[in-house]
């Protein structure tokens, strides 16, 4: 599993879901529902203080798994994506299926 952060463009649905991302000049198209959950950052690394009311996106990063791929016939790869919320930027952080396919 590589594990980094990297800039990618990514283009969700109107719920916010991603469909597909662009990584170092590839798309690839999300190939099955990703998953969505919520990780603790060190808010306090970055900001004095927290205001009131203001927890979610300060307090936490949104994080979604995606299965990908470039064509039809490709493997699918397992993809970590950090989101966000208030600058809309996506990040690629994890790759559970880096070393795989070039075995």
């Amino acid at each position: 599993m590589g594990v980094f952060s990297e800039a990618v463009e990514v283009v969700c649905s109107l719920g916010g879901q991603p469909l597909r991302l662009s990584w170092q000049g590839h798309t690839y198209k999300v190939a099955a529902d990703p998953v969505r959950w919520y990780e603790r950052r060190n808010w306090w690394d970055e900001e004095a203080r927290a205001e009131r009311g203001h927890g979610p996106g300060l307090v936490d990063s949104e994080i979604w798994r995606v299965q990908a791929r470039q064509t039809p016939r490709s493997p699918l790869r397992t993809l970590d994506l950090s989101h966000d919320i208030s600058s809309g930027r996506w990040r690629l952080i994890r790759i559970h299926d880096a070393l795989r396919e070039s075995a």
